[in-house]
């Protein structure tokens, strides 16, 4: 009988990008090479160099060396199937070719860079990736790397030519002539015959692409992250006031630096951001849960469009069923969201004890507080509590994404409630007798969610715990049922793994968890959630593969401000980014640890 043979499969068109981006890697670094190290004389092609022009030598390894660079810049764009990487890329690589043929007279490298030519080509479709958002500071960004990188490679240059060089020059004279090299003029390092010649090509082409790169960042156009607009905001209140109550989380979906995507029927949506490439929803979708996956749907379709991660932090056990359904994405518990039930909260009991005294010596010490809506305002004491949050913010920059709505104050946000606390007879400060300010948005129409927790530095420890007490007797004189207080992270790790009997394993992550304490917080958020004896609703994150968590925890870091990348900016466009980067999660703030 006879055997019939299986063609000879390509790899699978969605793994195409990645493999074509690691070979564009791999190709630039071949390129690099060609153009920093000497020519190998003994080379059976080094007989044509004798007939080319003598300068041709020296501009190809610069051209060689160009190309290189830039094909590792591009290698990321074309491992996420970006269209416009894959253009540079197809005009680069014929580029490289000729440099190296022309340098180094090797036809391996020629192969290898037109084989590479022919997969971009044949694979053309699979590089339709949309751009990414983008802004300025790429461009700084840009030019502190390039530089950098330019200086290493400068260096290399300058020191693979050991048998041209005069002398034995120190490293503080080659890297004097690596800098004039980058600016075009001719350093303090002398070689024999042409390797000058080279050298000083070479570290010139360095200089111009790192100029011309930079420039290029600055100067083209912007395509910021998509905002909330008027009519997105409308349409995403009329959910929640129809579906609010299901996700204490909601609200947050209003946060105007957040995009949105609705289901076709337009009763549900999902609202996200990009950050570092990655797609990143918070929460529950709004709306109807019958409408999720075609929110869903869009969603992951945005995504894929722009070669995105898709991700989603701090979504209900609920949500995190129907996008792994609907998705086929992993699910992973991220931590437990404290929730009081007004009904059952007391200040009596054992348990309760050491809130009671703090509370009480706060009152003692002459502190009252109020508890009111936004609405119920005035527009003079609101723009105070607004400054107060604002000079009392922990940190550099504000923080916050997934429970974090940006403002306070705002005139369309009149259901939020506001609890303050004042210290009377106390001499004013600049705000008067203000001493502490919580802000909370609605959870539907019977909850509310803790947005922020702010506090005078002078005041007595406890603000916080006070206004929270106070914020839970008010609750049912505006109807409130339930308060969401804060979410913490690893929250069943870190209360297991104090317990005896707990295995050496779960004492290890509980005692790592302890000590990445000193910088997120972590254990003390856990610790002061407890305080007010809340039940625990888990929450989790939503991925694509193992592989993604790394990115999109930086990701999620960023998006929640703990790792801001903007502080490498100059002091005016710092604060430009930070006004584009609005509030915090305030209890994440040291404020809580102070507590």
């Amino acid at each position: 009988m006879r055997r019939l043979r299986r063609p000879l499969r390509g790899p699978r068109p969605e793994s195409v990008p990645v493999l074509v981006g690691r070979a564009c890697a791999l190709v630039g670094l071949v390129d690099i090479a060609a153009g920093v190290f000497p020519r190998f004389r003994h080379s059976r092609m080094h007989a044509l160099a004798e007939v080319l022009p003598g300068a041709l030598g020296p501009f190809a390894a610069a051209l060689s060396l160009s190309v290189g660079v830039l094909l590792l810049l591009l290698a990321h764009g074309l491992k996420r199937g970006k269209r416009r990487a894959w253009r540079a890329a197809v005009a680069l690589l014929p580029a490289g070719a000729v440099a190296q043929f022309t340098y180094r007279h090797s036809l391996l490298g020629v192969i290898i860079s037109l084989a590479l030519l022919a997969a971009l080509v044949r694979h053309r479709d699979q590089f339709a990736s949309l751009p990414d958002p983008r802004s300025r500071w790429r461009a700084l960004a840009n030019f502190v790397l390039m530089g950098a990188g330019s200086l290493v490679l400068g260096l290399v240059i300058v020191s693979a030519h050991p048998h041209s060089m005069i002398g034995d020059p120190s490293l503080a004279d080659r890297i004097a002539h690596v800098l004039y090299g980058l600016f075009g003029f001719e350093g303090p390092v002398g070689y024999e015959g042409t390797t000058s010649w080279t050298v000083g090509v070479s570290l010139g082409a360095l200089g111009l692409l790192t100029a011309v790169t930079t420039i290029y960042l600055a100067l083209r156009p912007e395509h910021p992250a998509a905002r909330l607009t008027e009519d997105d905001e409308v349409r995403l209140r009329a959910l929640l006031e129809r579906h609010g109550g299901r996700d204490s989380l909601g609200h947050f979906a209003l946060r105007r630096d957040k995009a949105v995507v609705f289901s076709p029927s337009g009763k549900a949506a999902v609202t996200y951001r990009v950050v570092s490439g990655v797609m990143l929803a918070s929460g529950d979708p709004i709306g109807d849960v019958e409408a999720w996956p075609g929110a869903i749907e869009r969603f992951m379709d945005e995504a894929r469009a722009h070669s995105w991660t898709p991700a989603v932090m701090g979504c209900s056990e609920t949500g995190g069923e129907v996008w792994s359904r609907e998705t086929g994405l992993d699910a992973l518990e991220l931590g437990d969201e404290a929730v009081v039930d007004v009904a059952d909260f007391s200040l009596t009991g054992r348990a309760m004890r050491n809130v009671r005294q703090m509370v009480k010596r706060i009152e003692r010490a002459g502190y009252e507080t109020r508890v009111r809506r936004v609405r119920d305002i005035g527009e003079t004491e609101l723009d105070r509590i607004r400054r107060a949050a604002d000079d009392w913010r922990g940190t550099d920059s504000e923080r916050g994404f997934s429970m974090a709505l940006g403002r306070i104050g705002d005139a369309a946000d009149g259901d939020c409630l506001v609890a303050t606390a004042h210290q009377v007879g106390a001499e004013p400060g600049p705000y008067g007798d203000l001493k502490a300010i919580l802000h909370f948005v609605p959870w539907g129409t019977d909850g509310v969610s803790l947005d922020l927790m702010r506090r005078d530095r002078t005041a007595d420890p406890g603000m916080n715990e006070l206004l929270i007490v106070a914020a839970l007797k008010a609750a049912p004189k505006f109807g409130i049922a339930r308060v969401s207080l804060n979410f913490a992270m690893f929250r069943s790790a870190l209360a297991r793994g104090e317990k005896i009997g707990a295995g050496p394993v779960l004492r290890a992550w509980r005692g790592l968890l302890v000590f990445l304490s000193r910088w997120f917080q972590i254990e003390s958020l856990y610790r002061f959630n407890a305080k007010f004896q809340p039940r625990w609703e888990p929450r989790f994150v939503v991925y694509r593969a193992s592989g993604d968590l790394p990115r999109i925890g930086l990701a999620a870091l960023q998006a929640e401000g703990f790792l801001n990348l903007g502080r490498a900016l100059p002091r005016p466009l710092r604060r430009r980014e930070a006004t584009a980067r609005p509030c915090a999660h305030a209890v994440a703030e040291r404020d809580v640890r102070a507590a």
